[in-house]
């Protein structure tokens, strides 16, 4: 299935300045999901983070890659219209600066569940321009 802005917003239920998926290009439930974020330049982070020289706070790619992780889950019919709980963030590996006008390439695909806990881990990837920027095993509950 293909997301929307406006149908992520139906999945997730997280919303700006938070939100950090723009759209969903390909989600296939229970087993991966890829996803599309622009960062904008005029976003307030930058202000700080750095001066002069703007880049990303990997937290925000963790986010970015923990929101495309909820996607695959939150998009099965048991899990459908429930909270999605960060329980991890593995094995993260930042490999490039990724800098405001960079449009990320997101992908999740599953590597675990626990159907019995409602947890999944998803093994995750952030590209631009085909080039890896960040990596992570993301674990989430479903409450």
């Amino acid at each position: 299935m293909k997301l929307s802005r406006e149908q992520v917003k139906e999945v997730l239920p997280h919303r700006a300045p938070l939100l950090l998926v723009d759209e969903a290009p390909a989600v296939e439930p229970g087993v991966r999901a890829a996803a599309s974020l622009y960062v904008d330049p005029n976003w307030d982070i930058f202000r700080g983070h750095f001066p002069g020289a703007p880049v990303l706070p990997g937290i925000y790619s963790i986010e970015a890659m923990a929101q495309t992780t909820d996607l695959v889950l939150l998009t099965l019919p048991e899990y459908a219209g429930k909270e999605p709980l960060l329980l991890g963030a593995d094995k993260a590996k930042f490999y490039r600066k990724i800098v405001p006008g960079d449009t990320l390439a997101i992908s999740a695909e599953l590597v675990s569940e626990r159907k019995e806990k409602a947890i999944g881990t998803c093994r995750c990837e952030i590209h631009v321009d085909r080039e890896l920027m960040a990596a992570v095993e993301i674990t989430i509950a479903v409450r």
